[in-house]
Parts: C-alpha cells; structure tokens; sequence
C-alpha cells in the first residue's frame, strides 16, 4: 500500500525515486554470494602475459636547466601486495603511511644515471642506499645539484647529488614531512633548501579511544552544501586529531652540508615556497573548523609571507572552510584563490578572486581578476587582469609579456590573452579563442624554459614565441614546433613529425641555433631522445632505450576510421595476432572503450593519438591480447554529443548503443571479428560504459568492468561531465544507470574492484550492489574485490590476478562460445 502518496505524482518519478530509496537500503554489508572458487589465492595468468607484468619499465628523462645533463630515472618492477598492506591512514581525502609521514601509495624510482646530452655514457649516480625507494626529484635552477627523498621504513630522508662527480649525500636522516604536496623547495641561490619535516617535539600519535566520547554531530543551518562523492573524508574526533598530528610540520632551511635551520613556529604547513630572488617564502598552513563533507584541499588555511629567517613579514588572507562551493564545471570558492610566485620577476604574489560568488550559473560581465602584490607587500594589490571566462593560469616571460588563460566548460572554450604585467593598463590582447575539445585548430601550447632563478618561463625574444603541439589532423597526430608573431598574429611552422615516426619537441637546447631535443618513437621502435638541428635539418639520437617486450614487436596495428549511423566518424586501433592472415577468418575480440562529451559533432569526430606510436606494453596494456590469439579494438570513440543547449546525456544510451554497433559492423565487414563472439570492456567510466551496454544492447558476448560505477543515485551531485543534480534531472540519472537496469543483462559479466578505491564515485560498494541485482535476477556474474587496491591496481599479485580473471572470463564466454543472434537495441 502507498497510502501515504497522496498528492499526484508520475509512474517515471516514482520510479526514479523509489530504486534511489532501494538502492540507499542496499547499503548493508550482508554477504553477497557464495564463493564458487574453493581456494581464495591470488593466481597467474598463462605465462606469456606473466612475462609482461615482469619485463623491465621504460626510465623516465629529466633534463637540467641549463640542457647540459639528462638524468636517467629508472623504475623498479611492480611492488609485492605486502608493500601495499603497510599501515595506511585514510583521512581528509588523503592517505598517510604513519610508519614514514608520506604518501602511502606514491611511485618511486630504483636507481638514478646521468648522462650529457652532448654525448658519452650513462653514468650510475652512486653513494645511494640499498634497494633505494627514490622519489620527487628536483634539479637546482644552476643544474649542479640533484635533490630527492629516499623513502626509508621509519621516515623519509632528503638527500641530494652532485652532477659533475656523480655522488650523493644525505642530507636530513628522517623526519621529512610530505603528508601533503611538495616537501622541498631549492632557495636560488643553488645552496639552500626550504624543506618540511616532522617537528622534533611531536610525541606519540593520538590513540583511537576504546569508548566512545559521545555522538558525531553534524548540522546544517538552512544554507546550500553540495558536494560530490568525495572519500576517505574525516569521521570523527579521533581522525581530526589523526590529521593534526601528521600534517603538522616545521619549515626548515637545509644546506648542502646538511646544517638545518627552523623556520617559524610549527602548524599545518601545506606549502613553504621560496621567491624568485630567494628573500621571502610564501607559506600557507590549514587551520579549524575542519570538515566531514569536503577533502582537506578544501579546509581553511592561511596565507603568509615570510622573511628567510621565518619571520611573518606579511599575512595575505585567512581562507574560510570551502563547503558552500556551487555544484558544476567552473564552479570556484569565494574569496582569494591560487596563490604562486610570479616566475619572471623578483618577489611578486599574484592570486585570482572571482566576481561571480564563484558560481558558473550567476550572469556576470567579469568572472576573475588577477591581482599582484611587489615586495615588501605594503603597497595596495594591483589589478593585473579581468577574464570575462573562468581563470585557467599564466605563463610569464618578461615585464611585457605574459599569456593569461581562461575558460568556460558549457561551451568548451578556451582564450589566451597576451598581458603586459609591468603595464598593466594596457588593454590585453586575444591571441587565441576557440574550443579546446577542437583538436584540429589548437594553435599549440608555449614552449617554456627554468631561467636561473629556478622558476618557468616562457622562450621568447619579445617579438615571438615558439609553441608546441599535438597537430592533430585526419591522418592522426603530427606534433609541430611553429614560431608565433606578436606584431603579425601569424604562425611559421619550423619542424613537423612526419611517418613513420612520431616526434615532438621536448624543449630548445639553442633557440638561436634551432637546436631542439626531441622525443621520437614509432610503431616498432621505442621512445628514445635526439637533437635536431633545425637549419642544418640533421638529427643525432642521445639514447638508445631497448624494446622492452620484443615478443610484442610484430603485432599488427591500424588505426581505423568508421561511421556511426548518424554520420560522425569515429575511430579506434586495431591489433592483430603478428601471424594473423586474412584467410584465417574471424577471430574472437576485445574491444575497449571509454565514452566522452562533445558540443559538436565536428570536434567529436576528429582523429585521435597517431598511428606511429609505440605501445609501452604493460600488464594495462589491450594488445596483450592478441597473444592469446584475440582482435583487439583499442580506445574505440564512444562519443555523447549534445550540441548548443543540448546536454550529451539526455540521449546517452542511444549513442553509445550507436557507436557500439558501428565499430562491430566495421570488425564485421573487415572479416577480422565474429559478430557472435566480441567482449566490451573498460576501466572506470569505461566500466559503467560496459554495463550499460550489457543492460541495452545485445551486441556483445560478454563485458568486463573494472572499478566502475553503476548506480547514480549514489552520486547525486554530478558525476563525471553531468553538471545536473539528481534532483534537476531524474530521468537522466534513472536511465544512465545500470543498475536500475540490472534484470536486462542477461550477457555475463566480469565485475573488478580495487576494496579502497578513493576515487570519487566509484565506491568499491558499487560493484558489489551491482553484482546483488545482476544475482537477484538470475544473471551470470563474477565480482572480484582486490584487496588493499585503489582505482588503479599496483601490487603484481593485483595484476597477475586481474589477467587472469580476465583471461578465463574471455576464454569462457568469447573464445569458446557458439553463435547467438545480435540486436541492437534491447
């Protein structure tokens, strides 16, 4: 009986209401389902994908300053799940190793070479711990110096590397701070570090109560607090006390001999950030009330200059708790925000305030204006620009020139304006204005260099300026170097990526010479460095990094074109088995996607990525499958388009049903795929894009879904590209959601969930209440919870055991299953 229903309500409103209602009380933790796998041991995949997860990792590059050394970073293999099971404290939307103060999921490096770019070989920097868990290195503005932290079992220790001798030194045992942000900060004058360590006086961490103080209150006063799914938030009084306890820090000058000298009084520093000239720090530290609703990004916090002896020469602002921020794209605190060293300059704050309350649906002639403050910070801040869009950063380069950048999501489009920050009356000048998502006319991004100072700026002769970019075009990406004319507005293209290669521009060695380091790569042969001489058009390779999966070397791979229905052109990367014929037939395939949001159809059919490029095959990797004997349609466009008012998930369904079908249809007239016998498959947003397919379409044999999310409701202030609430707009939230639609899949599928993941929306709970309602209606499903892994899984038993889920999942229901009949739409 509904007796209670006594005014008028739609049978479509009641619905939407009622499964909200039903997925809420499905919250419980009752056991899901019995288990059918008798031992609940990780296992290995077949060999031939083992041997991937363990080949070796491509090293990263990092080049100095002065372009002089290229420092080699090489990465360990995976990490076992037990360096993942150590302590993890899960707070204020972070997630804390007590045992070291740092970040309890960060990536490190193993060992570190140099090697000039003029030539010679790569030499091992040496003087390193053992087994050394390196991480967040940074070079001094001179190029002399490297530092970096060595994660160690009880803490984290700064140490740091000559260039020239190759020998490194430590320079504070334990105690460095990066709970939060960036520890360490080089001083420019190339001696001094200002750095965040654990206060000497802190004492043993609070300890959790075994009785209660009382109950967790929170209330409301009647003003609006919306905010998305955030997790990991604050619970109680012992989590605040947790917080307090591991963010707190002092800030520490530390010199190349390891002498330190504290800085001010010790709190909740987030940010400790020398000037340009090396004579004051920008320090900002966190403060009460804290929060249960918002992460820690968005708490109170102070903002302050200091002098370098740690005195508060100035206090800039005293920011509020941010939990009133409007829901939406564009949507930004009231008040002071981004505050950063202008780079081109002596000792200049710059920050943003907007005019619109921060809210993107409040009419407004001026969104934001940058203001500037010149040491010593007495003076009243200066207006430097007004944006009409949403602030989107600044690159400097000189007194007469800098770019400012804005932005508005509803119609996706991006400005850049040329500003002149000693002379800011002059009226600013648009260099560019269109929309970002049209890959085909982005003019490039500017090429910047670290002047001496240690700090980013743009490369320029005050007459023009150089910019880089994908040069996305139909026959995929060409990246260019081209030369911008202030007086003109006029580009010259100096280089362009021509096939078989993909290349691009990392940065000018001599821009007077054209001397340019590049990256180049391409189907068969990996990523390594070159300097390419642009007037003498001669090329000369720096490294020469091996292939790292040989056995993949051959594999078939195109990049294709197709049609939808209503005629937008999509694309997708086919790979083939390396012996596959043509008269083999068609064979079993994967297909894997992940859908995005477009305001035009022109933009949504553009070509994507470059079929030149090479595949870093990791246990991640889709090509893999292709050993198995499986096609493989890579990164297939799943484009949702709602042009002008429309918005793209008002015929979201239909669309990604559409695109779905076109990509088969295309495998289908190629002869390289069985109709009867294709997977869809995805990560995240690509695994709520395999349930809804399951749950509209017959199109596919089986899916895969790895940490996604299926139920909206759960979400209810926005989720990905959706700016509506669940309230401004049910319908859409009803029938986006899968699980509302759980009693249509009747194909099986696979569901993957790392057990903490911290990725907003995507509660590992929404697997398993998925997998409830695929059960309760007689279903075919398998749900596999990972533990101690987040949104990406790390540890190698993690991955082994995804392989090989996936693998029998594939074999099971793909590879081996008799033909059926396939309808579009269900």
């Amino acid at each position: 009986m509904l007796n209670f229903l006594v005014h008028p309500i739609r049978m479509g409103e009641f619905k939407v209401v009622f499964i909200m209602i039903l997925g809420l009380f499905c919250l419980n933790k009752a056991p899901l389902f019995a288990q059918d796998t008798p031992e609940q041991t990780y296992q290995m995949p077949p060999k031939v994908l083992a041997d991937l997860v363990d080949a070796p990792s491509a090293p990263s590059v990092d080049i100095d300053p002065t372009n002089i050394w290229m420092l080699i970073l090489e990465r360990p293999s995976l990490p076992s799940i037990s360096e993942l099971a150590q302590p993890e404290l899960r707070i204020a939307g972070l997630r804390i190793n007590p045992k070291t103060n740092g970040p309890s999921r960060s990536r490190y490096f193993s060992a570190l070479k140099l090697k000039k770019i003029s030539g010679g070989e790569e030499v091992p920097i040496t003087g390193l711990p053992e087994n050394a868990r390196i991480r967040h290195v940074e070079w001094s503005p001179d190029g002399k110096h490297i530092a970096f932290l060595v994660v160690q079992e009880n803490g984290q220790s700064l140490w740091v590397a000559n260039a020239a001798s190759r020998k490194a030194w430590k320079l504070i045992s334990t105690g460095v701070n990066s709970a939060y942000r960036t520890p360490f900060h080089w001083v420019s004058d190339n001696k001094t570090l200002i750095c965040r360590i654990v206060p000497d006086d802190r004492g043993e961490p609070p300890v959790a109560p075994t009785v209660p103080l009382g109950p967790i209150m929170q209330e409301t006063t009647g003003r609006k607090a919306a905010a998305r799914t955030y997790q990991d938030l604050l619970k109680d009084a012992h989590d605040e006390a947790l917080f307090e306890y591991y963010l707190n820090a002092q800030a520490v000058q530390v010199n190349l001999d390891g002498k330190t000298t504290p800085l001010g009084s010790s709190g909740l520093i987030k940010r400790a950030e020398p000037s340009p000239d090396g004579k004051y720090i920008l320090v900002e530290t966190l403060h009460r009330p804290l929060s249960y609703l918002v992460p820690v990004r968005r708490f109170p916090y102070q903002v302050e200059i200091w002098d370098m002896k740690g005195n508060v020469v100035k206090q800039i602002a005293d920011l509020p708790l941010a939990e009133e921020v409007p829901i939406g794209r564009n949507a930004v605190p009231t008040g002071p925000r981004s505050f950063d060293w202008r780079s081109d300059t002596h000792a200049t704050l710059y920050w943003v305030e907007a005019q619109d309350g921060g809210n993107p649906k409040q009419e407004a002639e001026v969104r934001d204006i940058v203001y500037t403050l010149k040491a010593p910070f007495l003076a009243v801040p200066q207006k430097l620009v007004s944006l009409q869009l949403r602030y989107a950063g600044i690159d400097w380069g000189t007194g007469d020139l800098a770019l400012s950048y804005e932005w508005w999501w509803q119609n996706r489009r991006t400005r850049t304006w040329r500003i002149k920050p000693d002379a800011s009356t002059e009226k600013p000048d648009l260099l560019f204005d269109y929309s970002y998502q049209d890959r085909y006319n982005d003019p490039g991004e500017p090429l910047s260099q670290t002047n001496s100072r240690g700090h980013s700026v743009l490369v320029t002769n005050g007459k023009v300026l150089y910019l880089i970019g994908d040069g996305a075009s139909p026959e995929g990406d060409r990246p260019f170097l081209d030369e911008f004319n202030f007086a003109t507005k006029k580009t010259k293209r100096l280089w362009r990526s021509e096939a078989p290669f993909y290349e691009r521009v990392v940065n000018f060695i001599d821009a007077k010479k054209q001397k340019v380091l590049t990256r180049r790569e391409s189907k068969t042969e990996p990523p390594n460095y070159f300097v390419r001489n642009l007037q003498k058009n001669k090329l000369e390779q720096i490294t020469d990094f091996p292939h790292p999966t040989p056995q993949f070397a051959n594999v078939q791979k195109e990049q294709i074109r197709y049609d939808r229905e209503d005629g937008v052109k999509l694309t997708a990367t086919l790979y083939l088995p390396s012996a596959y014929k043509a008269e083999d037939g068609p064979l079993p395939m994967l297909m894997w996607a992940y859908p995005r949001e477009f305001k035009s159809a022109a933009a949504a059919a553009q070509v994507t990525s470059s079929p030149h490029r090479f595949d870093q095959i990791t246990g991640w990797s889709r090509v893999i499958w292709t050993a198995l004997g499986y096609a493989v349609l890579d990164a297939a466009t799943m484009p949702i388009i709602g042009e002008g008012d429309e918005e793209p998930n008002d015929t979201y369904v239909t669309q990604l049903v559409a695109s779905a079908k076109a990509a088969i249809d295309e495998m289908v007239r190629r002869g390289v795929a069985d109709r009867n016998r294709i997977a869809i498959g995805g990560h995240s947003y690509g695994a709520f894009m395999t349930a809804n397919l399951l749950a509209h379409s017959d199109l596919f044999a089986a899916g895969i879904a790895r940490s996604g999310a299926y139920n909206r409701s759960l979400t209810p202030f926005g989720f990905q590209s959706e700016q509506r609430t669940f309230w401004e707009a049910p319908e859409v939230y009803f029938k986006m959601s899968p699980f509302m639609h759980a009693d249509k899949v009747n194909e099986p599928i696979l569901l993957i969930h790392g057990k903490v993941d911290n990725n907003s929306g995507t509660f590992p709970m929404q697997s398993e209440r998925f997998f409830n309602a695929v059960k309760g209606h007689g279903g075919k499903a398998r749900l596999v919870m990972l533990p101690h892994e987040s949104h990406g899984y790390r540890a190698r038993e993690s991955i082994m055991h995804m392989l090989w889920e996936m693998s029998n999942w594939l074999e099971k229901y793909v590879k081996n299953v008799p033909g059926k009949m396939e309808t579009s739409m269900k």
